[in-house]
């Protein structure tokens, strides 16, 4: 596995958590001309049987220590519940493999931290998934401020709403809700969008309140708005809302985005609402893991807001396709690509637990923060 214009080989990839996103990893990953080995992992045998048979694997173990070790792996993906992502990392990192590790890297500030020194101790190259990078109009907005189309960055503001089908989905995995807060789990891509296209802003103080009317019995809020200010003195509000009623047209996420510089402005509308349907008949769920029942039919829907992509003749297109193969390219050709870094994602999880401090405490807080403060709960604080 090299770079630039020298020799190049098949290579194996291993998938740790045959879930939603890991089949489509896994399945991207089979499909592509440069692997030639791929190995599954899953605690739940049936789920990762049955991603065997539709993938063709070569491999399914429910023991990832073990799958990140053999020598045909090259590059691990990490697609495991949220909760259990530090371990196989850890392993893989330890393993000398390449690593694409679905966000967060950890679900406290600590564990963030810990993953992030083996991936650096270790000299492996390892990126977050943060598929929004690879939408057209981000990539677009991206260059043209690289370009200083809008002169000096002073004011961003942005907006997510998300349906809840989102955080009932998630919660009703686990017991270990504490870290799983909008911010934390979804808020997280406004978050990294916003930083990567405000490249070279570093955030000073972030102050945030927070409200938890319907998802509080659940364990999470609704809803955070936060303001964050940069060291250079530019202002960035951010409001993520993941309570939407489950009948809400979008499948999951839509977002606004505005940057205004000091010669122009930029404004990003994401939020899927010119392909519209609407149908006498239910209509699926966006996103549906295994066993999820939405609780109510949804009669509209907006088109193209599922985040991965949409399905065409049992494959996936759209963004994540396009995350998922330039990522195979860059491990086999070196050729360079927008992926977020390990950094950014540890970064990511540390600002958006920064903003849920902020919000429990009523009180504006100062950046960067120790890892050991954003890991007290907001009951023991």
């Amino acid at each position: 596995m090299t770079g630039g214009g020298g020799p190049r080989r098949d290579i194996g990839v291993a998938v740790v958590g045959c879930g939603t996103i890991g089949r489509i990893r896994a399945t991207l990953a089979r499909g592509y001309p440069g692997v030639g080995w791929l190995g599954l992992c899953d605690r739940d045998e049936r789920v990762g049987r049955r991603l065997v048979a539709d993938t063709g694997a070569d491999l399914f173990t429910t023991d990832a220590a073990e799958l990140v070790s053999r020598p045909e792996v090259d590059a691990v993906v990490v697609a495991t519940d949220e909760n259990e992502h530090e371990r196989p990392i850890i392993s893989a990192a330890r393993a000398g493999r390449a690593l694409f590790v679905e966000k967060p890297l950890a679900t406290t500030a600590e564990g963030s931290q810990r993953v992030l020194d083996e991936i650096a101790a270790a000299g492996v190259d390892a990126v977050t998934g943060y598929t929004q990078r690879f939408r057209r109009r981000f990539l677009a907005a991206r260059s043209r401020l690289q370009a200083g189309a809008v002169g000096e960055v002073t004011t961003v503001v942005a907006r997510a709403f998300m349906n809840r089908m989102v955080p009932l989905a998630t919660l009703r995995r686990t017991r270990q809700r504490a870290g799983l807060t909008p911010m934390v789990v979804s808020g997280t891509h406004a978050v990294d969008l916003c930083l990567w296209l405000m490249e070279g802003k570093t955030p000073a103080s972030v102050y945030a309140r927070s409200v938890d009317r319907v998802l509080g019995p659940h364990g999470t809020q609704d809803a955070t708005a936060a303001v964050i200010t940069m060291t250079d003195g530019t202002v960035w509000s951010m409001t993520i809302s993941w309570a939407l009623p489950t009948v809400w047209p979008g499948s999951v996420y839509g977002l606004e985005i505005g940057i205004v510089g000091t010669t122009g402005v930029i404004d990003i509308e994401d939020t899927h609402r010119d392909v519209v349907l609407a149908s006498e008949a239910p209509q699926p769920a966006g996103y549906r893991p295994d066993g999820f029942d939405p609780g109510a039919a949804r009669h509209v829907d907006f088109l193209t807001s599922y985040p991965p992509g949409d399905l065409w003749a049992g494959t996936l297109w759209g963004p994540m396709r396009e995350e998922t193969t330039s990522w195979l390219a860059r491990l086999i050709t070196g050729s360079p690509t927008p992926h977020a870094t390990a950094a950014d994602g540890h970064r990511n999880l540390l600002l958006s637990m920064a903003i849920d401090l902020s919000a429990a405490r009523g009180a504006e807080i100062a950046w960067p923060v120790e890892p050991a403060r954003l890991d007290r709960t907001p009951a023991t604080r």
